[in-house]
């Protein structure tokens, strides 16, 4: 086998190694904002190091993993937490030993370009980790707060102590809570100091993780993984290939068969507010971020939809709502040492990491890859294809669209307390009802959770907060509100991207026979506790307006008002038409009168004395179809 011996230092390196990569004792690689790929095995010998700089990415061919060697590669990854919150990792080396596992203990805190001193590593009754700067600057880590979710139930008792054993296998995802403190030591080219504010920056030092990376999950349950390598991953393939879909090699079309059921093909990434500074549990507010590849290719971002935060009891049920929602992130590449949450399907099976999904992309807004750092979800795309991204399975991105699928996203508001985001996206390749891979379930439906918005699919049984769908300017989309106690809710529009099928979207409801525009105004409803699953939908069109002008100025002509000196709804019937039904709603669609047969009279009233002070719609219909809707406020 021919091999690749280096011995001297190599600056803004991009290129493929053919073979295997060597770096003999002693030596070192070091690289700056570039990237390289080796089509073998990467042999770190005995002191040999590899320093991936200023956004530099490693990227590796073959199935199986042939990485050896004592010496160390070693990537920076800022954390965004301080010392009282959460990020999930997942660790792109390994101590080298069998297995190759990963501990905090190869953490390191950067002191110059090469070199970095290792993580101190607190005692376990210290739940509190701090970073200091100058000479004798340090980086603590409170190993109380890692913990691992591999194949488990959705409880919370179920989270794996790790502390600082390295017992972490590669693929699995981990928390860890960040630093208080301040390092504004800059160690590398791209300015970012070690840490201001929540940023944490860490050093990963061990052996690279390379080849097929397989990590078990269970049906129904969630398991936390992650990208295992040293540089970024195509979020999209492995969510496909794990959803019972494949891929054109050459073209990134999608198309259903090939590949075993796995996981439900949503990605859920934990985000922690940074209001919630105490290591209290029932004072957490946090929740999960989640993502779907629900795109035509590959390449095509996917939909994502921000966490509900809220707080939790001492077991990690929900109890009540948090003050508003998460952020908005770009997922489709996944940057090094992120980790997220997924769901077994079927009969389970293994969850396998593949170097093909390896990409080389730099974390920012712009290129769809973000670790936990705010992205502007309104983001203005300008252009149709991708530029190069260098990649392991060697498709080109620059004959494929970055344009996402088109998709409306609507923010509920639960008593001006929590917000929801759900999306609807659109796909001709999909179904109206529950599809693998493409719609996805709340990461809240649980019997604990009270309060939920969201898209009934299968009938109810599929709580979604994403629906991939085909477009229809006629189509009805379920849409349910579940509380645990009488609650209001508002919802609107909240962001449009690349959708131009209709200027109008309405919440209908099926009771009162409203259409409430969302776009320009706002739904607002007061319901009961419980499950309303069957009451509203989400449509395009007004369906109650007619065609006919004539109908609509015969409906234009009918004045309803209240007449709360008299305790009397007055109806003027200008045109003499024959009313043959009137009924009257309350605000949570109680049906509180109804009158048949009212004849053609101009004047009609009915007395509402009987009534309680509040809104009512009124809503009337004629022997020639006319229909009229009033809103009217009663103050008896």
């Amino acid at each position: 086998m021919r091999k690749i011996l280096l011995t001297s230092l190599m600056f803004a390196f991009t290129g493929v190694v053919n073979a295997q990569l060597f770096v003999k004792d002693g030596s070192y690689v070091f690289m700056t904002n570039q990237y390289m790929t080796v089509m073998q095995d990467v042999n770190l010998n005995n002191t040999g190091s590899f320093y991936l700089r200023n956004t530099s990415q490693l990227l590796q061919k073959g199935g199986a993993s042939v990485n050896s060697g004592t010496g160390k590669l070693s990537v920076f990854q800022e954390g965004t937490v301080n010392n009282f919150q959460y990020n999930y990792w997942c660790s792109p080396v390994g101590n080298g030993a069998a297995g190759n596992p990963f501990g905090v203990a190869l953490l390191n805190r950067p002191t110059g370009l090469i070199t970095s001193t290792a993580a101190e590593i607190l005692p376990t009754n210290n739940a509190n980790g701090t970073a200091t700067g100058g000479a004798a600057g340090t980086m603590q880590i409170a190993p109380y707060w890692i913990w691992r979710f591999v194949s488990l139930s959705p409880i919370y008792a179920n989270w794996q102590y790790i502390g600082n054993a390295q017992t972490i296998n590669p693929g699995e995802g981990f928390t860890m809570k960040g630093t208080s403190g301040t390092d504004g030591l800059v160690a590398d080219a791209d300015l970012v100091t070690n840490k201001t504010g929540s940023a944490q920056r860490y050093d990963f030092r061990g052996r690279p993780n390379d080849g097929n990376i397989s990590v078990t999950v269970s049906s129904g349950n969630l398991t936390l993984v992650g990208n295992p390598y040293s540089s970024a991953i195509n979020l999209n393939m492995y969510l496909v290939e794990h959803t019972g879909r494949s891929y054109d090699a050459t073209t990134g079309v999608i198309s259903p068969g090939g590949n075993p059921n796995i996981i439900d093909g949503s990605a859920y990434f934990w985000e922690h507010s940074k209001s919630g500074n105490s290591h209290i549990l029932n004072t957490y507010i946090g929740g999960y971020g989640t993502y779907v590849a629900n795109g035509v290719n590959i390449a095509t971002p996917g939909t994502w939809t921000a966490a509900t935060w809220a707080t939790y009891d001492g077991a990690g049920n929900q109890v009540s709502p948090g003050l508003t929602t998460g952020s908005n992130f770009k997922r489709q590449f996944s940057p090094i040492g992120q980790g997220f949450m997924v769901k077994g399907v079927g009969a389970g099976g293994a969850s396998t990491m593949k170097n093909k999904y390896r990409v080389f992309v730099r974390e920012g807004v712009g290129n769809e890859s973000t670790f936990e750092k705010t992205a502007n979800s309104n983001q203005t795309v300008n252009q149709q294809n991708w530029d190069e991204i260098p990649n392991v399975a060697d498709i080109d991105y620059k004959q494929l669209s970055k344009l996402p699928v088109p998709q409306i996203k609507l923010l509920a508001i639960l008593n001006n307390e929590k917000s929801t985001e759900i999306a609807m996206a659109f796909n001709p390749n999909t179904s109206d009802n529950y599809d693998l891979g493409y719609d996805a379930v709340s990461p809240e439906d649980n019997a604990n959770t009270p309060n939920l918005v969201y898209f009934g699919q299968d009938n109810n049984v599929k709580k979604c907060v994403i629906t991939t769908l085909p477009f229809d300017i006629d189509k009805r989309i379920p849409l349910a509100f579940k509380c645990g106690a009488q609650s209001d809710f508002k919802v609107k529009v909240s962001d449009v991207i690349n959708f131009t099928g209709s200027d109008n979207v309405y919440i209908h409801d099926k009771v009162t026979g409203i259409y409430y525009d969302i776009v320009n105004n706002e739904f607002a409803i007061n319901l009961p506790a419980g499950e309303n699953t069957t009451r509203f939908e989400v449509t395009f069109k007004n369906f109650d307006v007619l065609s006919n002008d004539n109908n609509n100025l015969a409906a234009d002509s009918f004045e309803v008002f209240q007449n709360n000196k008299k305790s009397m709804l007055t109806i003027v019937n200008t045109l003499g038409k024959d009313v043959v039904n009137c009924s009257v709603y309350d605000v949570t669609g109680k049906l509180v009168i109804t009158k048949k047969n009212l004849g053609k009279n101009n004047l009609i009233e009915l007395p509402t004395n009987a009534l309680s002070d509040g809104v009512y719609i009124v809503k009337l219909n004629t022997d020639d179809n006319v229909s009229v809707e009033k809103k009217v406020i009663v103050g008896n």
